[in-house]
């Protein structure tokens, strides 16, 4: 330990049955999040928007410099630009063939195209970007550790935050992403990283038939 300041930390010691309890209710719950394409226009209060994003910024991150900007959008006028701009990378993408038949056959069966109508049905878009570098208040750099990793871990708990508030989401990184800075006015060391759709799902929406891979496959443990 340094001679920095430090506080208590605030712990709650759980029996041992209460952990396992709890980290098997998480994950089967967890384990129900699906991504959703077809979203439904009903509100969503921004009070639970924040609450969300409240627990995406409670990411560690590098050096703790919490090199991330959430900017949520529900006005229509800034969501038809969006949806407008990445419509055009995504006809590239598809139609243009911008990614390759391989990787246009890897994601056939999901059944995606370049009409990205969710953009402007769901009631939120939450844009994150990631600040490769700081500004100071005399306009200087800071040096940003980890920028990648920290944003990653931070639009993972806000994915999770999303689905323990009862609500849908969809991933969404057309590429590239840069009209993003100039919609929503953000400078330029700051990169955007994804759109997360929020919202609830339409009604009778349907999901692709997919598995997921078996634990056997994806983790290790050595005792």
């Amino acid at each position: 330990m340094t001679d920095a300041p430090h506080i208590p930390l605030r712990f709650t010691h759980r029996p041992i049955a209460e952990i396992e309890a709890r980290s098997q209710t998480f994950a089967e719950q967890m384990a129900t999040r699906r991504t959703v394409r077809d979203f439904a226009s009903t509100p969503v209060p921004r009070a639970a928007i924040e609450a969300v994003l409240r627990t995406a910024c409670s990411a560690p991150s590098g050096a703790n410099q919490q090199p991330w900007h959430f900017v949520a959008i529900s006005d229509p006028a800034v969501k038809q630009q969006i949806r407008t701009a990445a419509e055009a990378e995504e006809y590239e993408f598809y139609v243009n063939k911008r990614a390759g038949k391989q990787w246009l056959r890897d994601l056939a069966h999901l059944g995606t195209d370049h009409h990205k109508p969710f953009l402007e049905t769901a009631p939120w878009l939450i844009v994150v970007f990631g600040a490769r570098y700081g500004i100071d208040t005399n306009g200087e750099r800071i040096k940003h550790y980890y920028t990648p990793e920290s944003v990653g871990i931070a639009m993972g708990m806000l994915i999770a935050a999303v689905h323990q508030a009862g609500l849908a989401s969809l991933t969404h990184t057309p590429a590239p992403m840069k009209f993003l800075n100039e919609i929503l006015s953000r400078p330029e060391n700051e990169s955007p990283y994804l759109i997360l759709v929020v919202g609830y799902p339409a009604e009778n929406c349907q999901v692709p038939a997919i598995t997921r891979k078996p634990a056997t496959e994806t983790t290790s443990f050595i005792e």
